[in-house]
């Protein structure tokens, strides 16, 4: 036992009464057990042990509109916000949620994440762990310029309104199969948010929009992912400025109606530009798509039936496609499964394999007010030079949608049969399958196009 009273050492324990102590016990004879008993504890309650106790704590006892500093080094919470406030990072302030559960979780309006860096949340699926968690009850709420990285979902809105989430850089955690990930940002029910200028990689899907409306999608970059922007049943949505390289899809749009998906650019995905799966009465426009490779396989061949397509349309209706640059594709345009009355004009299809791929029963005019499509294949003439093709285009006949229902035909591809029903067709068009027809081809690039296809990197 000492000889004289210790004193109590408090939790955490601060440098400055440490010392001050520790001082006042060498000062005393016989305190020498006292001494050992505050150098254990300055072992055991270090500062990182309590910081955060330290910022948990802040939070709880903090005012509503409190403005709190998050001090460098790593905080291990899952903080709950349940009162608006604003928690601003300083250099090097990170969250760790340690691998377990949500790092923060927002269930009170007038919340704002800003400048952190938020880490390691658990794993689980089903309870839809991730760095940043929104509840339904919210109605406003900023998380920008923030690193949220080894996330299982980054930001998941479950339902709130009007939430911002700006200039994050999101990534996933690369170890897990794509399956088992969570999306970057994940939106469920939610109206009138803003998804802006993040970069977001590694995870499943990029952004991920479900049973949305009046959300704008815009200025965000995506790579590395299965698709970059995923809605579904959705409307009045806005999906602008967006770049997405790298993945199997850069949109798949399904379910959905009212879109618009304008100047956004894709490159260097492997399946598709973009994919319109049941899309109605949506403007999709100045989008540039190109070098879509398609899905790879053995040997380094593409598989059969997994050409990439810069656009992909299958049973959607009354949407206006136009002003949009389709290039260096296996496929331009794929078009099917009941797909009718959509408007496509004012598009420049640039050195695809095939340009069309058109397997519908019912024929379609590719125009609109006298004015077609560019076609970098068009063998046809100007001879009054109004910059429209004397002769009409079609892409396709019926050796194409013969080679399109049966594969296996293509080896009589260059057989004199092939050769003589190519030839009856052009001088008998009564032969010819229901098919697209542009009346109306542009002899040149739209001109809002033309420094896009003059650049040859599109």
């Amino acid at each position: 036992m000492c000889n004289a009273p210790c004193a109590r050492v408090p939790a955490p324990v601060e440098g400055a009464f440490f010392w001050n102590n520790l001082r006042h016990a060498l000062s005393k004879q016989g305190n020498w057990l006292c001494v050992v008993m505050f150098a254990v504890a300055a072992i055991v309650m270090t500062p990182s042990a309590h910081a955060q106790d330290d910022l948990q704590h802040a939070v709880a006892a903090a005012a509503p509109g409190a403005v709190l500093s998050v001090a460098p080094g790593v905080h291990h919470v899952h903080l709950l916000l349940d009162r608006p406030l604003t928690l601003e990072g300083q250099s090097g302030a990170i969250l760790d949620g340690d691998g377990r559960g949500d790092v923060v979780r927002i269930r009170a309006s007038g919340v704002t994440l800003r400048n952190l860096t938020i880490r390691n949340s658990g794993r689980d699926l089903t309870a839809m762990n991730a760095g940043v968690y929104v509840e339904k009850a919210v109605d406003g709420a900023v998380i920008e310029n923030n690193r949220i990285q080894d996330i299982l979902f980054g930001v998941y809105l479950d339902g709130p309104q009007r939430v911002q989430v700006i200039n994050n850089v999101i990534t996933g955690i690369a170890e897990l199969r794509v399956s088992d990930r969570g999306d970057g940002i994940h939106l469920w029910n939610d109206a009138w948010c803003v998804i802006k200028g993040n970069d977001v990689s590694g995870t499943r899907d990029g952004i991920y929009d479900y049973v949305s409306h009046d959300n704008l999608i815009v200025n965000n970059h995506i790579h590395g992912v299965r698709y970059g922007v995923h809605q579904m049943y959705t409307r009045n949505e806005t999906l602008q400025g967006n770049i997405s390289t790298n993945n199997v899809a850069g949109m798949a749009l399904m379910s959905s109606a009212r879109m618009r998906v304008v100047d956004n650019r894709m490159f260097d995905d492997s399946s598709y530009g973009i994919l319109f799966n049941y899309v109605t009465y949506s403007d999709i426009g100045d989008n540039q798509i190109h070098d879509i490779t398609g899905e790879p396989g053995g040997g380094g061949q593409v598989v059969v039936g997994g050409e990439g397509k810069a656009l992909f349309v299958y049973n959607s209706e009354f949407n206006r496609i136009h002003d949009n640059l389709l290039a260096d594709s296996p496929i331009g345009i794929h078009i099917t499964a009941g797909s009718q009355d959509n408007h496509v004009y004012n598009n420049a299809f640039v050195n695809n394999r095939t340009q069309v791929k058109y397997v519908q029963n019912v024929a379609a005019e590719w125009s609109l007010d006298g004015k077609g499509n560019y076609w970098s294949n068009y063998l046809g003439w100007d001879l009054d030079g109004d910059g429209i093709g004397d002769v009409p285009y079609r892409p396709n006949d019926g050796v194409d949608v013969l080679l399109w229902k049966y594969p296996s035909a293509r080896v009589l591809m260059s057989s004199p049969s092939i050769l003589l029903l190519r030839y009856v067709q052009r001088a008998f068009p009564v032969f010819t399958p229901p098919s697209v027809q542009d009346s109306h081809p542009l002899m040149s690039t739209p001109e809002k196009l033309r420094a896009r296809t003059d650049d040859p990197r599109h």
